[in-house]
C-alpha cells in the first residue's frame, strides 16, 4: 500500500492537530515519505505509545511496520519537511530536513503536543546530494541513548519505533536500511530562526517567534517585551539542559545550531557518547577534529549558539541581548579541585560521584592517592557545615548521580548483536538496565563497569 492510500485506523489512537503546517509555506514543504520495499518492525516503544495516547496493540506487527515506515499514512497526518539553516562547526549553511519528515502533531490525552517524525524516510527537496535514508545501527543508537537520557531525567526527544526497510543504504559499505520514528515537543531549532532571518526577514521572524511563544512559552505572550523574554526563556532551558548533560558525562558531539531545539530537549543523536574516565577534552566524534564540541566546551558552545539565536531576534527586540547572555559561572573551588584530581588519575566520572555517596573514603584504588584523601577531608568538613543532614545529602547524590549509564562498549555490543545477527535481546536487556539508572540492583552490577583497557580510542560517527 502506498502513502497516498490514507486509511483510518481509529483503534490506533492517532489524534493529529498540525499547527506547524499552518505556518507560511516558506517554512516547510509538504510531501509524503518515499515507500519502502518490505518494512519490518524491529523495536517498538509500547510505554511511549501509551503516553502519546496510542494503542500499542494496534501498532504492532504489519500495521506498525506499514505506519512507521511511511508506507501507510494515518488519517489526519499532514507530512512535511521543515526548512531551516544552521552553523555547522561554526560555518553557516542552508539546510532543511534532508532525510526526515514530520508526520504531524499528536495531541495526547493530557493535551500535550508532540511532533511525530520519521528519520530516514527518503529524499526531500532539502536532501542535496544525500539519499534521504538511514542505516539500522545509527537508528538503534538513537533509540538506546535517547531512552537512556529520558530515564536519567534529561529532556530529550524520544524514540517510538524502528523499522527495517528491506533495502540497503550505501555509505562506505552497503548497510541495512532503517527508519526511526521519534516524538519531540517540537523541532523548532536555533537554525529555524536563522533560516527565517536569512530568507523570510523580519515578518517571518516575528511569525516564527509568535508561534514558538504560543507553543512553548504561552506565559510570555503578555510580557512587555515578549521576544526578549523568549530569548531569556530559551537561554534558561539550554543552560539547564547542558548542565544535566555534564552531570552524567554525556557528550552530544555535534552541537550545531540546527541541533539545538528551543523547547530545551536533546535532539539528534549522531556521534554522541558517554565519558568513562574524566577528561574535559574528551571527544568521540570522528568529524570533530579540533575538539569544538568536547565535553568541557559544551557550556561555551551553548552560549555561542544562543548568541546566534539572539542575533536573529534583533529586528524585533529593543534591548541589548548581550546583557541577558552574560552569565557568571558559579564555580566552586571544591568542585574544581575534585575534577582536577579525577582528571589526573583517570577516575571514572559517574562511578566516582556514586562512590562518594557512601559517606566514607571509597575502596577504589584511585581514592588512595594523597590528593584525593586531602580533598575528601575538605569535603567532609564542608558537609558538617551543611544545615541538611548527611542522609539528606546522600539521597540528593543518589538521585542526581546515576549508577548506570549507556557505557559505550555496552551500546556497541547491543548494536552488533542487532545489526549483525538480528538478535535484539542484548539491546532489550541493556534498555531494561538503563530504564532505572539511579537504582543499583545486583543483577545490574556489570552495567556500571567501565570498559576494559583498549589501545584503540572509541570513535562515533554521524550516520548520515
Amino acid at each position: 500500500m502506498t502513502p497516498s492510500s490514507r486509511q483510518n485506523r481509529p483503534d490506533a489512537g492517532w489524534n493529529f492537530e498540525n499547527s506547524y503546517a499552518r505556518l507560511p509555506e516558506a517554512f516547510h514543504v509538504r510531501l509524503n515519505p518515499v515507500p519502502v520495499r518490505t518494512p519490518k518492525l524491529v523495536v517498538f516503544n509500547g510505554a511511549l505509545a501509551q503516553f502519546l495516547g496510542l494503542n500499542p496493540d494496534a501498532l504492532k506487527g504489519d500495521e506498525g511496520a506499514a505506519v512507521f515506515s511511511g508506507n501507510r499514512i494515518p488519517e489526519g497526518a499532514e507530512p512535511l519537511a521543515q526548512a531551516y539553516a544552521g552553523h555547522q562547526f561554526g560555518y553557516f549553511t542552508m539546510l532543511g530536513d534532508g532525510r526526515a519528515i514530520v508526520l504531524g502533531e499528536q495531541v495526547t490525552p493530557k493535551g500535550e503536543r508532540f511532533d511525530i517524525q520519521y528519520k530516514g524516510s527518503g529524499k526531500t527537496p532539502f536532501s542535496r546530494q544525500g539519499d534521504g535514508r538511514a542505516a539500522l545501527g545509527p537508528m538503534l543508537r538513537e533509540y538506546i541513548i535517547s531512552e537512556a537520557l529520558h530515564a536519567l531525567g534529561i529532556p530529550t526527544t524520544r524514540s517510538l519505533a524502528v523499522v527495517t526497510t528491506g533495502e540497503q543504504v550505501f555509505r562506505e559499505t552497503a548497510l541495512q536500511g532503517a527508519i526511526l520514528t521519534r516524538a519531540a515537543a517540537s523541532h523548532i531549532r536555533v537554525g529555524t530562526f536563522e533560516y527565517a532571518a536569512a530568507m523570510v526577514k523580519a515578518n517571518g521572524i516575528r511569525t516564527l517567534a509568535d508561534y514558538t511563544i504560543h507553543r512553548h512559552f504561552p506565559d510570555l505572550a503578555v510580557d512587555g517585551n515578549p521576544y526578549l523574554a523568549l530569548l531569556g526563556a530559551v537561554m534558561e532551558r539550554q543552560a539547564s539542559l547542558v548542565a544535566r548533560w555534564l552531570l552524567v558525562g554525556f557528550i552530544h558531539g555535534v552541537m550545531n545550531t540546527d541541533n539545538m531545539a528551543l523547547c530545551g530537549e536533546t535532539i539528534d543523536y549522531g556521534p554522541c557518547a558517554f565519558m568513562d574516565a574524566y577528561d574535559p577534552d574528551t571527544v568521540f566524534s570522528s568529524i570533530d577534529h579540533n575538539g569544538r564540541y568536547a565535553y568541557g566546551r559544551q557550556p561555551q558552545i551553548a552560549q555561542w549558539n544562543l548568541a546566534r539565536f539572539a542575533e536573529t531576534l534583533l529586528p524585533i527586540i529593543h534591548e541589548d541581548p548581550q546583557e541577558v547572555l552574560n552569565q557568571e559561572a558559579d564555580d566552586s573551588a571544591l568542585v574544581e579541585d575534585l575534577l582536577d584530581c579525577m582528571h589526573r588519575h583517570g577516575a571514572d566520572f559517574t562511578n566516582t560521584f556514586r562512590d562518594l555517596a557512601s559517606g566514607s573514603l571509597p575502596e577504589a584504588s584511585v581514592f588512595r592517592a594523597l590528593d584525593f584523601k586531602q580533598w575528601f577531608e575538605r569535603w567532609q568538613a564542608r558537609l558538617k557545615r551543611q544545615p541538611d543532614s548527611w542522609e539528606a545529602s546522600r539521597r540528593l547524590m543518589h538521585t542526581h548521580n546515576p549508577a548506570v549509564i549507556p557505557r559505550n562498549h555496552r551500546v556497541e555490543e547491543a548494536l552488533e548483536a542487532a545489526v549483525e545477527r538480528a538478535d535484539f535481546k542484548v539491546m532489550e536487556k541493556l534498555l531494561g538496565s538503563l530504564s532505572q539508572p539511579y537504582q543499583d540492583p545486583p543483577e545490574q552490577a556489570g552495567y556500571h563497569l567501565p570498559p576494559p583497557p583498549s589501545a584503540q580510542p572509541y570513535r562515533t560517527f554521524c550516520g548520515t
